[in-house]
Formats: structure tokens, C-alpha cells, sequence
């Protein structure tokens, strides 16, 4: 048996694969085992945001790999202590705690939000607030925190003390807030949404809301955090910070590692024993986001985001001038969203799924998501030229 043959005969058949496989990438461009390249628009869903196999990072695994892996944090470890001073350092935040993934930063948000009221003697605040459309992760209770009815089906009964509200409707959610509510939870830009941005002041009246009732504001980061967005953090371009914060997924550029950031008061909410994580936060792991955090950090990368952000949007535009199937196209930085018109008489075959397959077999790797956009996420080292040969793709494609 091949690879591919393997995979699908012993790994649980819960991903839709492409019928490639890859076997070394470099910056962001990507080789299957019969020496195709591939031109990475998708970054591991928007995790390699430094491309594969950057060689600081590589440099840095390889450096702790060689003295220490893992000893549990029943001790301390340099690479955790400078990991967490950098992230506070550079963020809203006083405090840190490591997990392994988006879906376990997500919980631990939820938990520190319900804890804080309840250890303060107000066990009747403990729902949450999230938005429609919204994706948080596929445990139980950020399955139940997520405002995607398909994504739960066949999961019922969810976890209770979650309330769904429409994103951008500061109305709905200021009637939705009462003396239960601990917390509100959203993403800045809902990513598996559909590429959906905040409106530009409406993070600033959630903030202000929450202040006003005493909630907590937790924001999911985890897909645009760490540069995607053009800035450290996607909060920050509306200058608009927290209580609490997730990130996950680019952190360490493909070592899995999540980290829930939170004000001093807020983290008052957990004390000893409260919450743990086994492989929370190890030397390996830690090592390799603190490289990537110096990195991403750095105001010049952070302005050639920006810039070829812009890049791309503004040849996704032009292609939706030339168009008519082409809807919109939105984002900030490099999180873009082109949505296209399905419900075309005649010629409703050409969905998302279909602009994906054809992007593949050219040699360009994106994702299509809600069945009629397509997401662009590319590695935040992607150039100029590779975005004018993908846009040149698509320009065929409609």
C-alpha cells in the first residue's frame, strides 16, 4: 500500500482529501511525492503564516529538540517564561495559559469567563454570548459556542448557556446581555463564517456594552492573530482590546500550540488546579512560536502584509469588474474572501468546491468555504508575482 492508500483504509474518513500527497514545502510553494509544485494560497488553513519550513523556525525546533522536549509544567522551562513575557509584552494581556490547540484556548476562555463570576459567588452568570455564523472549534463546548447549525448536526444534546446573536447588530446583542451573562465571545473577522469583518466601530461598542454590564469580552484570534490580518493582532486595527484572547493555529508556524491571553483581573478567575493541560505550552512547542512571534512582530513584515494584502484585493477587484459571477471580495490583510454567485440558471455546478478543483489541478492551492466563497490565506511570505499567477488562474477559471 501507498501513503494515500494507507490513509484511507486505517484514518477515520472525517476529511474530504485532495488525491495528492505532499512530502516537502518550501516558503509557499509545496511538493507531492511525484515532484508537482504547488503554489500555497491556504497555509495549513491559515497556520503556516511564515511559509513551510522557514529556517529560523526550523532552526529553532531543532535547537530544543536537542536538549529538551517535554517535563510537564509542574516546572518551569525558558522557552514557556520567554514565550509568555513576549506575548504580554506585546499585547493587551498580563497573563498566559498554554494549550495544544485552538479548540482547547477556546475552552479554557470559556471556563476562566464562567469561573471569574462563579468564584466571586455569582453562580447565576455563566452564559455566553457568541455570533452567528461564528466558528470556535469542535469540542463539545465550542461546538456549542459555534454559530453553525451543520457543523452540529448529529452532536445534539450541546452544552447549554450559549446564545447566538447576528455579527455587526450591536442591537441584538445589547438585547440579548442581562445579569446572566458572563461573557461575549466573537471573532473580529469571522473566518469560516465567510470572511466577514467587524464594521468599524462595532467592536468598540461591544467593548463599550461590555464595560457598561460588567461582562467579559473574550475575542477568538486563533485565525487572525499573529500578522494574517495585516497587524499583530486583528483587534488591534480597531483599536479595541479584550478581557480575554485566543490564539492558536500560526503561533508556531505548524507545532501545535494554543494560548489564551487574559488581563490580570480576568485570570483571577482561575487559581490552583483550576485548569491544566498536559503538553500545554512545552519547550518545543514554545520555542518555535517565541521565534515566530519575534518574527511576525517586526513593524516592516507587519507593513508587507499590509501591502500585499492590498495587492490581492485589489486584483480580486479587478477581476470582479471583468466578472459578473464575482460578488464580493473583503478581508483585511491577508484573510480574503472572494464570494461568487451560485444560483447562476443553468450553471449552479460551478460552486466553490468546483473553483478549488480547478485552482488545484493548475497547481494553486485555496479553499472554499459556505459552499460559495473562496477563502485566500496564503503564507504571509507569499510575493507579488505568485499572486498574479493565481489571479490569472481564476481569470481563466469564470
Amino acid at each position: 500500500m501507498n501513503l494515500i492508500e494507507n490513509t484511507n483504509e486505517f484514518v477515520f474518513q472525517t476529511y474530504l482529501r485532495q488525491g495528492k500527497a505532499f512530502v516537502r514545502g518550501e516558503g509557499a510553494t509545496l511538493i507531492d511525492e511525484e515532484g508537482k509544485v504547488y503554489t500555497d494560497f491556504l497555509a495549513g488553513i491559515a497556520v503556516c503564516n511564515l511559509g513551510h519550513c522557514h529556517p529560523k523556525i526550523t532552526q529553532a525546533i531543532e535547537r530544543q529538540a536537542r536538549t529538551l522536549v517535554h517535563v510537564s509544567n509542574l516546572f518551569y522551562t525558558a522557552p514557556q517564561a520567554n514565550l509568555a513575557a513576549a506575548l504580554v509584552e506585546k499585547s493587551f494581556a498580563d497573563r498566559v495559559f498554554f494549550s495544544n490547540s485552538g479548540a482547547e484556548a477556546n475552552e479554557a476562555a470559556i471556563k476562566l469567563a464562567r469561573r471569574y463570576f462563579q468564584s466571586k459567588g455569582n453562580k447565576n452568570r455563566y452564559k455566553i454570548i457568541t455570533m452567528e455564523k461564528s466558528f470556535h472549534g469542535r469540542t463539545m463546548a465550542t461546538l456549542s459556542a459555534t454559530g453553525q447549525e451543520k457543523i452540529k448536526e448529529g452532536f445534539y444534546p450541546l452544552l447549554e448557556g450559549f446564545i447566538h446573536v447576528p455579527f455587526n447588530d450591536i442591537d441584538a446583542l445589547k438585547a440579548a446581555l442581562d445579569e446572566t451573562v458572563a461573557a461575549v465571545m466573537l471573532e473580529p473577522i469571522q473566518g469560516e463564517g465567510g470572511v466577514i469583518p467587524a464594521d468599524p466601530d462595532y467592536l468598540a461598542k461591544v467593548r463599550a456594552l461590555c464595560n457598561e454590564t460588567g461582562t467579559l469580552l473574550i475575542f477568538d484570534e486563533i485565525q487572525t492573530g499573529m500578522g494574517r490580518c495585516g497587524s499583530l493582532f486583528a483587534h488591534e486595527l480597531y483599536k479595541t482590546p479584550p478581557d480575554i484572547m485566543t490564539l492558536a493555529k500560526a503561533l508556531a508556524n505548524g507545532i501545535p500550540i494554543g494560548a489564551m491571553l487574559a488581563t490580570q483581573d480576568a485570570a483571577t478567575g482561575f487559581d490552583f488546579g483550576s485548569h491544566g493541560s498536559t503538553f500545554g505550552g512545552t519547550p518545543l512547542a514554545t520555542a518555535a512560536a517565541l521565534e515566530v512571534v519575534n518574527i511576525i512582530s517586526d513593524e516592516a513584515f507587519l507593513s508587507g502584509v499590509n501591502e500585499k494584502g492590498a495587492y490581492l484585493r485589489e486584483k480580486l477587484l479587478e477581476l470582479k469588474e471583468k466578472h459578473s459571477r464575482i460578488l464580493d471580495v473583503r478581508g483585511k490583510g491577508l484573510l480574503v474572501g472572494m464570494e461568487i454567485d451560485t444560483d447562476i440558471e443553468g450553471d449552479k455546478d460551478r460552486d466553490a468546491g468546483f473553483f478549488v478543483k480547478k485552482c488545484f489541478e493548475k497547481g494553486f492551492i485555496i479553499n472554499g468555504i459556505q459552499g460559495k466563497i473562496l477563502r485566500f490565506v496564503p503564507p504571509l511570505v507569499i510575493d507579488k508575482t505568485q499572486i498574479d499567477k493565481l489571479v490569472a488562474v481564476l481569470d481563466s477559471l469564470f
